[in-house]
């Protein structure tokens, strides 16, 4: 019996997923709980497993295309057995977008030719095509340099194009015409050349969270700096753990002494949050990302540091989890490493308040009557303005600062 599987919401309020690879072709045996497809979400990639064991009979879209949460990802059923799809079904038979001349295909299953509607691209790629689909970065990196694919050797697993596969295919054939002006709206003039790049789905999701924080979340951002002395010596001591760590377990106390930074706004109720899940700022090939370390008060430095660690690889390398993206109760951006020093952060939705800190610079100081060199560290703390009055921001601030000198 043949088995719909529907692209499922793999995080809070996903809508939409890129797929990446099928691990199993059309045709092929697929175990329940086995790999099944890897797909591309607004923060991470993800395996989705087999639902079902069986047969695969159809997939929903072939490698790079997007497939909106709800339509058909894949079919599963029995050796042998056909699957047509129903009438209200086509569309997402078809996979997103026409097949290229309009007609089906017939895929064989199980030995037997059972009618599959599917684009034609698809077929290719079903039909034992060893190479797997680039992924999607590679594919806007090769819309962007002009490369034609076809003639592209992939030096990648199994022969999939990588990034550099596509620079060195661009290079070796000059590279893309610098000057080839793109498509442009009727009666527009061109100021000269440009480029459009699409937007990968990590992009659009930070563009929209960011977008929706500032028009509904009215910020205030004030600044201090504090001697760094004290809590670099602190970090030495406990063997270096990031920085990250030691500002946490500073921070933490003083979260609950201040609840209202440790909240969100929900109408007209301030909700204060009672667990304490700080989110750290993640500067990754495809965006910034926010990890979440859960239960903050109750870990130790070297616990906190150790989750710092283990976060920040996971995202860099795709693998976080949907639930360690999101859900922090205040959040830590450490610009420092990036050699920032003040910024205007963008308070995260769902929270009232973030914290930035810069790069401790040597800097002329003031201490009693004399002027000395100081490492100064700053800081600067964006909050919602509805939940939080200045004298309170600055009593933070003050507290903050206090607290990190001791």
């Amino acid at each position: 019996m043949a088995h719909r599987f529907l692209l499922p919401d793999v995080g809070e309020g996903l809508t939409e997923a890129v797929i990446v690879h099928w691990h199993v072709d059309v045709g092929e045996a697929v175990t329940m709980d086995g790999p099944l497809v890897e797909v591309e979400t607004d923060k991470a990639v993800v395996d989705i497993p087999a639902p079902h064991g069986g047969v695969l009979l159809h997939r929903g879209g072939g490698a790079g295309e997007t497939l909106a949460v709800g339509s058909v990802l894949a079919v599963i059923g029995d050796a042998g057995e056909a699957w047509d799809p129903p009438a209200d079904d086509a569309g997402a038979a078809a996979g997103a977008g026409d097949a290229g001349d309009g007609g089906a295909a017939v895929i064989p299953t199980g030995g037997q030719a059972a009618p599959i509607v599917g684009r034609l691209g698809d077929v290719a790629e079903s039909v034992g095509s060893a190479r797997p689909g680039m992924l999607p970065k590679a594919r806007r990196l090769a819309v962007e340099l002009g490369v034609d694919t076809s003639a592209v050797v992939g030096t990648g697993p199994g022969g999939r194009i990588t990034e550099d596969d596509l620079r060195r295919a661009a290079a070796e054939a000059g590279g893309p015409a610098a000057n080839r002006q793109p498509e442009r709206p009727p009666g527009v003039a061109a100021a000269g050349p440009e480029r459009r790049v699409r937007m990968s789905p990590t992009r659009r999701s930070i563009a929209d969270n960011l977008a929706r924080s500032w028009r509904e979340i009215p910020h205030v951002t004030t600044y201090s700096e504090a001697d760094a002395g004290a809590l670099l010596a602190a970090r030495t001591v406990a063997g270096k753990p990031p920085l990250e760590a030691l500002l946490i377990a500073r921070m933490v106390p003083l979260l609950q002494r201040f609840p209202d930074f440790n909240a969100a706004v929900d109408g007209d109720e301030i909700v204060h949050k009672l667990h304490y899940d700080v989110g750290v700022a993640v500067d990754t090939p495809d965006g910034l990302l926010v990890t979440v370390v859960r239960d903050a008060d109750r870990r130790d430095i070297a616990e906190l540091g150790e989750e710092i660690v283990r976060l920040a690889t996971a995202a860099r390398e795709r693998k976080a989890k949907p639930n360690e993206l999101r859900g922090q109760t205040f959040t830590l951006s450490n610009i420092g490493a990036v050699g920032g020093r003040y910024g205007t952060p963008i308070v995260p939705y769902g929270t009232t308040a973030i914290l930035s800190v810069g790069r401790a610079d040597p800097t002329p100081v003031v201490r009693g009557d004399d002027i000395v060199i100081g490492l100064q560290l700053p800081l600067s703390l964006s909050y919602d303005h509805r939940a939080i009055d200045g004298s309170t921001g600055r009593a933070f601030m003050a507290a903050l600062v206090e607290c990190l000198e001791a």
